[in-house]
């Protein structure tokens, strides 16, 4: 799979001073929407490798995971937040179907463009 899993620990190291696209999946263990989006975000990891980074914070795992996600104004779970040379571009709570979810990477794709072209080997025709 092309998820990884963040904490507090790796936070800095995967998120903030990476360069390119990613987007952080805020989660935990007793959410249901969580679970349901979980096979959702785990296939389209798949389908954007190469091109988007995916990782997960559990946000109750510690104490700091928490703090990660009230730094970042979490107010529920599932929450996705979208980072670029590690600054938070967008933020978008609750569950997503596949098609919204794809739909969305898209356009922080077409959004954010320059900051993807600059930090990747992609390239926009």
């Amino acid at each position: 799979m092309a998820t990884i899993d963040v904490d507090a620990g790796s936070w800095k190291k995967e998120i903030l001073n990476y360069d390119d696209l990613v987007v952080v999946d805020f989660w935990h263990d007793r959410c249901p929407w969580c679970k349901r989006l979980e096979p959702i975000f785990q296939e389209i990891s798949d389908e954007y490798e190469g091109r988007v980074k995916f990782a997960k914070l559990n946000v109750l795992e510690s104490e700091e995971n928490k703090s990660i996600a009230v730094k970042h104004g979490l107010m529920g779970t599932p929450t996705m937040v979208f980072f670029c040379g590690g600054k938070t571009l967008s933020t978008h709570t609750g569950f997503m179907p596949r098609d919204r979810l794809k739909a969305t990477i898209d356009d922080m794709l077409d959004k954010y463009r320059e900051c993807v072209e600059r930090t990747t080997d992609i390239n926009y025709i």
